[in-house]
Formats: C-alpha cells, structure tokens, sequence
C-alpha cells in the first residue's frame, strides 16, 4: 500500500492513474476507522479499480464549539486497517487548505434542514473537502454511506450541479450488533449511554413502518432518560434522526418501508 501525505503529489498520482486508464475509486473518511468503513473499501474493491482511502479530520466542517479538537485520531490503527482491507493508496495530508484559503463550495437547499440546521456550515465544509479530495485523487467513483443520508444527498446534488467526472457510489448503513449505526463518535459513549443508545435505532426502524412513524417516534425518543431529540423527519422515503445522549450527538436512519 502506497501512503501518500503531500497533496501535490497525491494529484500527481491521481493524474498518472487516469492518464494510464487506471481510474481509481475514493473512499473518504475522517479515520477513527471502524466496520462500517471497511464495509466501503469492501464496496470500493468490487469496483474492480485502484482503490484511495482517504484520512482527514476537515476542520472546516465543524463548527464552533464542537468537537474538532477530541475528534478521535487512530493514523496508526487505520494505516493498518486499510493495510489489511487491500486499499491501494492511502492519502492522509496533515492540511488541506493554504493559512489564506477563501474558496468554499455551498450547496444551498439540500443542506439547509434537519444538520445543517443545527450545525450551520457544516455542509460547506463537507462539500468543499470532497470536491478538493476529489480533484487531488482525480478519482472515477467515491463510495459514501447512507448513515449521514443528507451528506450523500448533497454530494450528488453537487456533483450533478458542478459537472464533476466522478459516480457516487450509495452503500447501505452498517450496524453493530446492538444494532447502533457504526460511528466514530460511538467512541464517545460510555457502557451505560451505549446501552441507553441501543434504543434510537430500534425506535427508528419502527418509525419506518409506521405511517406516523416521525410522530410517533419523536414522542417515543423523548421518553429515553438523557436523550434530546434534534430532529425526526421524512426525507427521500427515509425515517432520519438525531439525537442527544447527554453530550453525545447521534445520526441514524431507515428506509420506509413500501
């Protein structure tokens, strides 16, 4: 596995393997990697082309006061991971933006409801980070899950809007055995949270065949001891959510049923 921290020579890389007929596939994560990520190289490698993983905590993406300084860095743990999961390249740069950087990419309807509500900018930064990865790998496909469905929502929105060359490859949400969505902030909960937590995707799902499902769920979540519901909403035939448990903040979603 190549690993390759300098962004200058990640796109000279990237421009090689295009020119060469070798047009890679991007998996971009913020590291702290879990199943959930392998699961995307998994999906990355049937592609059947080099395969990119990409490590970088984007400051640009948090805002005020959240979490960006705790944010959990494991780079030896994931040059392992992807070691052993068969990725090809690993670009993981210690920065991405000049001391003067000023250009932002802003999708602005998609991204303006349920986190992008309550995280204001969080989707610039989201936005700006993958087009900036997918222009350094010059990469043919990336493979985002549906576990942030509104992330995957407006990175189509802005690969469709800004022409760019790439195919966004939807992967389901991978969950543990509590049935929790795979999460790097699951890092955060302790065993008494983690287990208080179990109940947001149970919920969730049954919400997802209910006709009042949002409703219903929104009561039933505010009933939970320590939990502080963000949002529940219909989206795109999904049941979405976030929630609060204690200071940890949680996503997760389900697909209605037909």
């Amino acid at each position: 596995m190549q690993l390759v921290e300098d962004p200058e020579e990640m796109q000279a890389v990237g421009l090689r393997l295009t020119q060469g007929g070798a047009s890679s596939v991007l998996v971009p994560t913020m590291g702290a990697l879990h199943p959930g990520h392998l699961f995307l190289i998994q999906k990355a490698r049937q592609e059947g082309a080099p395969v990119i993983v990409s490590v970088y905590v984007n400051p640009l993406q948090f805002g005020p006061g959240e979490d960006l300084a705790a944010y959990p860095r494991t780079t030896k743990a994931d040059v392992q991971a992807c070691e052993a999961a068969g990725v090809d390249l690993l670009f993981a740069p210690r920065t991405l933006y000049a001391d003067d950087h000023s250009t932002y990419v802003g999708e602005e309807v998609l991204s303006s409801g349920r986190c992008g509500r309550s995280r204001p900018g969080h989707f610039r930064g989201v936005a700006t980070v993958v087009v900036k990865l997918l222009n350094l790998t010059q990469a043919a496909a990336a493979v985002f899950g549906w576990k942030d469905a509104q992330q995957l929502s407006v990175i189509r929105r802005v690969v469709r809007d800004l022409a760019l060359p790439v195919r966004i490859v939807p992967v389901e949400i991978q969950r543990d055995r509590d049935g929790l969505a795979w999460s790097s902030r699951n890092r955060y909960l302790s065993t008494e949270q983690r287990n208080r937590a179990a109940a947001f995707p149970r919920i969730l799902e049954e919400a997802a065949r209910r006709p009042d499902g949002c409703v219903w769920a929104a009561v039933e979540l505010n009933k939970r001891p320590g939990f502080r519901v963000d949002y529940v909403e219909e989206v795109d035939g999904r049941v979405c959510g976030a929630i609060w448990i204690d200071e940890v903040r949680l996503i997760d979603n389900f697909p209605c049923a037909s």
